[in-house]
Order: C-alpha cells, then sequence, then structure tokens
C-alpha cells in the first residue's frame, strides 16, 4: 500500500460498520512509485477484523447506490420483466465468478488493492489501463452524481414553490443550472478539497438507509398506487433481439463492486477464497432482489414510461417520494467526493509513477496539486452535469467500463494465473478455467464495445 496514502481509513475495524464511506475511501488507493513491502504489511497489522457476515454487508452496500434509479427503464429497454429479470440472473454468474477470481489473485499475487492486483498479475500496460479506466469510471460517475442532484431538487422545488402558468415566468432561483451549481460549490467543493475523507463515515450511514428506503417506497407505491398513475404500456417482450443489450450498462453499473471487492477480501479475518465466494453470492444476491425490486415494481407502475430516474415520474407532491428525493441528495452528496478522492488518488499515482518522484519527496507540491486536481475535476464534471441533463446518457457509457471492471480485467488475470503454473501436464481443470478467461474477457469486450459503440452513436448524438 502506498505510504502516501496509508493513513486514511487504514484501520481495517473501520470496515465493519462504514457501509458506504469506510470502505470506499481506501478501495481506489494508487500506489505510488514504490509500495510497503507486503511481509511487512502483514507482520504490522495481522489478519483483518471483518467477519464473513460483515464482508458480506460490505459488499453489498458497495453493489447498491443511486443506479437503482435507472433499472425500472433497464426492464423497460430490455422488454419487460421476463427479459430484465433472466438478463440479471445471465449475468450474475459472471459477476460473482468475477470477484471469485480478484479474491484468488490477490491471494496468489498478496496485493490489496484491485489495480495492484492487475498490475502484478498482468503486467505495466494492463496495470495503467486499468487505473485509466478506474479514474474515467470515476469522473463519468461523478457527473452522472450532480444530474441525479438537479433531477431530485427539480421536483422538490416544484413542490414548495408555486409557479405562476405563464410562459416565462420561471423565478431564476428555481432554474436547474443554478441549483446544481449552487450546491455543488456550498457542499461537494468543500467536501472533496481535504487530503482524508474518513470523516465522511458517519454521513454515510444515512446514505446507507436512504438508498434502502427509496427501494421500499417503489415497492409500496407499486402495491398501493395513486389513482393518478396510470402506466402507458407494459412491454412483455423486447422489440428487436439487440434491445436487451441495451439494459446491459445499468446492470454492470449496478452491480459494480468489484473494484472495492480486493480491500474488503484482505480486510476479512479469515481471507479465503472459498469462504469469499460463500460472502459473495450471498451478497450478490441481497442485491439481486433489492435492483429487481426496485426494477419490476418501477416498471410495472409506470410502464414504457418509466423516466430515466425513476423518481422523476412521480409526483412532486408525493411525501414519501420527496423524503425519497432528499435521502438520494444526502447519498449522493457523500458519494461524489468519495468517488472524487478515488480518482484523485489513482492520477496522483500515475503523475507520481510518470516522475519517478516518491510521495516523501512531493510533499510540498502535493497540496497545489490536490487543489489544482480537485478544482479541474469539480469544474467539469459540473459543467458536463449542467448540459447533459439526461443521466441515462452518462450511465451508458460508464456502464460499459463498469463491465471491464466485472469481466475484462478478472477474466485477464485468471488467464496470466494460470499461465504462469508450471505444470508438466496440464489438467482438463486447467483448461476449463484457461478458457472460462478468455470467455469472460471477450464477454466484457463485446458488452463495452456494444454499449460505448451505442453511447456514441445514438444516446450522445441524439
Amino acid at each position: 500500500m502506498a505510504q502516501g496514502f496509508g493513513n486514511i481509513n487504514s484501520d481495517y475495524k473501520d470496515w465493519e460498520w462504514s457501509a458506504d464511506a469506510g470502505e470506499r475511501a481506501r478501495l481506489l488507493q494508487s500506489p505510488s512509485v514504490e509500495t510497503v513491502p507486503k511481509s511487512g504489511e502483514s507482520e504490522g497489522n495481522g489478519l483483518g477484523a471483518t467477519s464473513a457476515l460483515g464482508a458480506v454487508f460490505i459488499v453489498v452496500n458497495a453493489a447498491l447506490g443511486a443506479g437503482l434509479l435507472n433499472f425500472p427503464a433497464a426492464f423497460s429497454m430490455a422488454g419487460g420483466v421476463a427479459a430484465g429479470i433472466a438478463l440479471q440472473m445471465c449475468m450474475l454468474i459472471f459477476i460473482i465468478g468475477g470477484l471469485v477470481i480478484l479474491a484468488y489473485c490477490s491471494q496468489a499475487s498478496n496485493e490489496r488493492t484491485y489495480q495492484e492486483v492487475v498490475w502484478a498479475v498482468c503486467g505495466k500496460v494492463p496495470g495503467v489501463l486499468c487505473e485509466v479506466a478506474i479514474a474515467v469510471y470515476t469522473f463519468g460517475t461523478c457527473i452522472a452524481f450532480l444530474i441525479i442532484i438537479g433531477d431530485q431538487e427539480d421536483k422538490i422545488i416544484a413542490a414548495l414553490v408555486t409557479e405562476p402558468k405563464e410562459a416565462g415566468s420561471s423565478r431564476w432561483y428555481t432554474d436547474r443550472k443554478f441549483t446544481i451549481s449552487i450546491t455543488a460549490f456550498l457542499l461537494i467543493l468543500p467536501l472533496s478539497i481535504p487530503k482524508e475523507i474518513g470523516f465522511q463515515k458517519y454521513a454515510s450511514s444515512l446514505s446507507v438507509i436512504g438508498t434502502w428506503y427509496v427501494t421500499a417506497v417503489i415497492i409500496i407505491k407499486y402495491i398501493w398506487p395513486n389513482k393518478e398513475l396510470v402506466p402507458v404500456e407494459i412491454p412483455t417482450s423486447p422489440s428487436t433481439w439487440t434491445a436487451v443489450f441495451n439494459a446491459m450498462p445499468t446492470i454492470c453499473f449496478g452491480f459494480q463492486c468489484h473494484v472495492s471487492s480486493v480491500p474488503v477480501f484482505n480486510s476479512m479475518k479469515q481471507p479465503e477464497v472459498k469462504t469469499w465466494g460463500a460472502v459473495v453470492t450471498a451478497a450478490m444476491v441481497i442485491a439481486l432482489f433489492v435492483y429487481t425490486g426496485t426494477g419490476v415494481c418501477g416498471f410495472l407502475t409506470f410502464g414504457a414510461g418509466v423516466e430515466q430516474d425513476v423518481l422523476m415520474s412521480y409526483p412532486s407532491n408525493d411525501i414519501p417520494v420527496a423524503l425519497a428525493r432528499a435521502f438520494i441528495i444526502l447519498c449522493v452528496l457523500t458519494s461524489y467526493p468519495i468517488l472524487h478522492f478515488c480518482g484523485r488518488a489513482v492520477l496522483e499515482g500515475l503523475w507520481l509513477r510518470y516522475t519517478g518522484v516518491t510521495v516523501e519527496e512531493d510533499v510540498v507540491r502535493e497540496r497545489r496539486r490536490r487543489l489544482l486536481q480537485t478544482i479541474s475535476w469539480f469544474l467539469l464534471t459540473l459543467l458536463l452535469a449542467l448540459f447533459i441533463p439526461d443521466i441515462g446518457k452518462v450511465i451508458s457509457v460508464i456502464g460499459g467500463l463498469a463491465a471491464c471492471f466485472i469481466f475484462v480485467f478478472p477474466g485477464l488475470c485468471l488467464i496470466q494465473a494460470k499461465l504462469s503454473e508450471i505444470q508438466e501436464t496440464r489438467a482438463i481443470s486447467w483448461w476449463a478455467q484457461v478458457s472460462y478467461g478468455v470467455f469472460m474477457v471477450t464477454l466484457g469486450a463485446f458488452i463495452f464495445g456494444q454499449t460505448t459503440a451505442n453511447a456514441i452513436f445514438v444516446d450522445l448524438t441524439a
């Protein structure tokens, strides 16, 4: 682990109850030029303090987040409930497989973070590509978070402010661009500047509760719907066979917890691959129920007319939904600085590697560079969020990158790990594992290519 970032939530005991910030604060800590020797690190820390049950809780909450707002629209794009559930179930097999592969490679390489595992097992080029992908992914997710803030504030303001019906009479302080900007400058930017973000673990507990509350509200609103909410049309099959693939970015974005899974695995009291397999299976099944409940109930409530952000489909004056919107805003306000920190740490690691300077030698310039990185990151994400009002367009791009973290890099790690084994005769199981790795890389590359091409030629040019 990099010495420069080792003081951020380095105590694994923080992970047991910090459902969001505790683990995400250190999930992407990019190593500097030289890392602490793993043997010395192990002797100093000993075994982790997280139980198997605690690991299940952490993985579930690493997977769950604001991405669940897009699941009803994903079911609509997939062609209905049956197609959406079938697609999730098929992908879940490989999602769990990727998590197990990462634990196996982490144990074999004695590395503690996702990108360190890729560096150690696959080499320099895949390692750099992995870190760049993480930086782009966190950048895109920050844009999505700002769009979500704008969506929820629009509805909350509409409920609080009575506007005249005449055209052009809207007040300046209710303008979406103003509300997003003022929230970002007053709340998000100050939280993003500090070098350490461990203090946010208290607020993150509320954001986790909020995520579960949103799911509960959507399910309850489907069981006891408002009389004025009538679905326009409920598709029962996809319009074309390729339409199913349009839901893949949302599913990948929702279930992507692989980057944070390696530190969670190493924080366990007994970091064993077999135990980890049971942990991630239980966690992904729980996440599946939450996402399926949100997706099915939200889709059946509004049909093909469901918005990309499902909460936007509900009336502004619905009090339980208004509370859900407030919780989502809180979730995003605490998550943006964490994701920004992760992306900034990766960029810092790449810079230190490129210049060949250690963290200790660059302390004076680090503060200046951190401020420049933070302000540049913040202003770029804010500018893009102001002019890309549709969260679906952002998810269609970053969902393809999520597929790389779920399928491509774990598949490459498995292939390299098996090829590095010295065996006189290679058993059928060896060939089966290499074939599985090749299939994962192929599947991930297909999803990334298809979703990225669709995002560029359909969504972004629309």
